[in-house]
């Protein structure tokens, strides 16, 4: 991943002084998550979009949910794809019911105590950019966010920098692979 672009892809969005961390080595997040402990997936209908190989970015989110056991809460019609796939979210929920209630230094989708980590993937890019916002503001003495889609989020605690379609799933390859699941 050479030339890594740390910019926000909406170029008039302003984060503020403090932005997100580049994830320069996929190995990193997956530390972040086998260190956690109640982790949150949150995804969205644009998991489903885009496809490589035969991949969409839902099949590496359940890879790496089943590999954790990380809860997911499936946004928009995406849960109709998780079980198309044999795959049950915890919840379907609206993308800004989810970003609100992570505010919440005491909830939990799973009964595990709160959320600590919250990986988010496929959500529009300016609804993650404001869900983002809000949990920088309102949830930072709880909870660190990771953004795992293709385009740099300067909200998250870390983020991809802007990628290409190649480079982001040998990311999300990266990643599931190191958490122990091994591709069928």
């Amino acid at each position: 991943m050479k030339g890594l672009i740390s910019e926000p892809f909406q170029k008039y969005e302003i984060p503020g002084p403090i932005k997100a961390l580049v994830i320069s080595k996929p190995k990193v997040v997956s530390s972040i998550i086998k260190r956690a402990k109640n982790p949150i997936f949150i995804v969205g209908h644009e998991s489903t979009k885009v496809e490589l190989n035969g991949k969409k970015p839902i099949d590496y989110v359940i890879r790496m949910a089943k590999a954790s056991d990380i809860p997911v809460v499936a946004v928009s019609n995406t849960a109709r794809e998780f079980l198309k796939r044999d795959f049950k979210p915890k919840a379907l929920m609206a993308s800004m019911e989810i970003g609100n209630l992570l505010t919440d230094p005491n909830w939990s989708i799973n009964g595990k105590g709160p959320h600590d980590i919250a990986l988010i993937l496929g959500i529009t890019y300016y609804v993650e950019w404001v869900i983002l916002s809000g949990l920088k503001s309102f949830a930072y003495n709880h909870l660190k966010t990771i953004s795992l889609d293709r385009y740099y989020q300067p909200n998250a605690n870390w983020s991809f920098p802007n990628l290409s379609l190649k480079e982001w799933y040998e990311n999300l390859e990266e990643i599931a692979r190191e958490l122990g699941v091994m591709e069928k």
